[in-house]
């Protein structure tokens, strides 16, 4: 099992910031050889689902989500977002969470845990550091994305 933890400051109100994070169609754009999915009518809400397919040819994977937890910003407030990864090959979930930052920036934290199945806990230490490095990746594309 692996757990990692990003955290951004973004010059975005958090309104915005929360959009773009939480606009599943535009993680396809900032992440790698992955195509999204979402198969349930939009708006999003819990129990809405989509599927995250990554790789090449037969070394790709699905990876299908649900959001369990769905409590977007009002007010200027905070917002969190669960996923639950409920795939063949990854398992675990993904909360993100959006905070009221100084100067009306928005403070960014994604926190995931996942579990690889047939893969030894020896290759912990990497997924976490390719994983930190993909998302991290990702995060920073649709924080600045238009």
């Amino acid at each position: 099992m692996v757990t990692f933890l990003l955290q951004r400051t973004a010059p975005l109100p958090i309104e915005e910031a929360w959009r773009r994070l939480t606009e599943w169609s535009a993680h396809a754009d900032a992440v790698p050889l992955t195509r999204i999915t979402v198969l349930t009518d939009p708006p999003t809400h819990e129990g809405t689902v989509f599927v995250a397919r990554s790789g090449l040819g037969p070394l790709s994977f699905e990876d299908p989500m649900e959001v369990t937890v769905w409590e977007p910003p009002e007010d200027g407030g905070s917002g969190r977002c669960r996923l639950v990864k409920h795939g063949r090959v990854v398992r675990g979930w993904a909360e993100l969470e959006v905070h009221p930052g100084p100067g009306g920036r928005t403070r960014v934290i994604w926190h995931e845990e996942l579990r690889v199945r047939g893969l030894p806990s020896a290759f912990d230490p990497l997924v976490r550091r390719a994983s930190r490095a993909v998302f991290g990746r990702a995060v920073n594309a649709l924080l600045r994305k238009a």
